[in-house]
């Protein structure tokens, strides 16, 4: 297995930047997603490690290999980058059985027959496709082609496996459960895997790391939990769900540890203590996340024995989602959602507390004035959606 090395890559297409300055590592046998809304550049990203898009500036590596580089004029071309490449449209030969698609990478490369059908087999028994060796393509279940590409990505031993969106096509539980079954083939043979969505249930659940991308350039990378619950500004606060975000200015800040910082916070209305990554200085203006889940209801009478945030207000709303029932409450800073327990029952009219503990409230640095207006304005206590939509992706055939 080999590395993937990206040092100060840039894809631009004439005056439009794509990719903008990116450096990022994979490790042998890494699992590592690049997340984010379209157009950020993640697909981008991904084609130009697979040969298929030329970058503008900077150097690509795959293991001790350089693979392209703009300043020095070298591109190795896609197909002698022995990488495996699964795309959102699978690309399965619809007139070849399940054997012969998955042996196709193979025959391009000349290789004997009885070397092919042993390859073939043992690659089919990984995904659990042994018995449909023979079957038609078109006869397979979206599940099935989706391992019969994944298997064909992988029968020529490739150093890197590269995903573009190959699970968004099944239905939600399918999904889940190739999600699964896929994760489990990646750590067995330890295969260092670059994959892209825009999925953030996916891409927590697949990751050993996740690479949040916005408008081309990187915004953080970390483990899954990391990203999500300590993000590092209020782009990748807001991507992930619905969370509340509230205007604060800081009053008080000291340390904890040597990765957290206990700031005082006052926001219009409200204030109390929250948590922060890195020392700031007073007066000045954050973004307070708070994560629906970590936010709890009581009555308006409840104790207040326990630091934290909390606010007094009307249930304005209740929507009832299986395991759990969204709420939303009115309060004096406007409206702020919560996500209880699917027994607790609320009646619209109760006035309740909202409580947030206070390693359940995040703050980043407020946007400045210029980022800011590239984003659609919303309430101090608003919960931001995150935009999330599909690359425009070409479809390419695997080899």
């Amino acid at each position: 297995m080999s590395n993937v090395v990206l040092e100060s890559v840039s894809r631009n297409f004439g005056d439009f930047v794509a990719v903008s300055s990116l450096d990022l590592r994979v490790n042998e046998g890494e699992f590592v997603t690049l997340l984010g809304p379209s157009g950020c550049g993640k697909t981008t990203t991904l084609r130009m490690v697979a040969g298929l898009e030329q970058n503008t500036s900077g150097r690509i590596s795959i293991g001790n290999e350089i693979v392209s580089d703009a300043a020095r004029g070298i591109f190795v071309p896609s197909e002698r980058r022995r990488l495996g490449m699964v795309f959102q449209s699978y690309a399965i030969w619809p007139h070849m059985t399940v054997f012969e698609n998955v042996a196709y990478p193979l025959r391009v490369r000349r290789r004997p027959n009885a070397e092919i059908k042993e390859a073939v087999a043992k690659t089919l028994h990984l995904v659990e496709m042994e018995g449909f060796a023979q079957r038609p393509a078109p006869a397979l279940s979206g599940g099935q082609q989706q391992r019969v590409a994944i298997a064909r990505a992988l029968v020529f031993e490739p150093k890197v496996l590269l995903l573009d969106e190959p699970l968004s096509n099944l239905d939600a539980k399918l999904r889940l459960q190739m999600g699964d079954e896929f994760r489990a083939i990646q750590k067995r043979l330890g295969m260092t895997t670059l994959y892209v969505t825009h999925d953030q249930s996916e891409a927590m659940s697949l990751s050993d790391r996740v690479v949040v991308m916005d408008r081309g350039r990187i915004q953080q990378i970390g483990a899954p939990e990391d990203i999500y619950r300590f993000p590092a500004n209020r782009t990748v606060a807001a991507f992930f769900g619905t969370p509340n975000l509230l205007d604060a200015q800081v009053t008080a800040c000291s340390r904890i540890d040597g990765q957290r910082v206990r700031l005082e916070v006052v926001g219009r209305g409200w204030s109390g203590p929250c948590e922060a990554a890195n020392e700031v200085r007073l007066g000045q203006s954050v973004t307070v996340m708070v994560r629906p889940e970590d936010a709890r209801i009581a009555s308006i009478d409840m104790a207040a024995d326990e630091q934290g945030l909390r606010w007094s207000g009307r249930v304005a709303h209740t929507t009832f989602r299986g395991a759990t029932r969204s709420v939303v409450v009115e309060t004096n800073t406007g409206q702020f959602n919560i996500d209880a327990s699917a027994c607790n029952k609320y009646v619209i009219g109760d006035d309740v507390s909202v409580f947030v503990p206070q390693q359940a409230a995040w703050a980043v640095p407020a946007p400045v004035a210029n980022e800011a207006e590239g984003h659609v304005r919303r309430g101090r206590a608003s919960a931001a959606m995150p935009a999330g939509a599909a690359d425009a992706r070409s479809r390419n055939t695997s080899s």
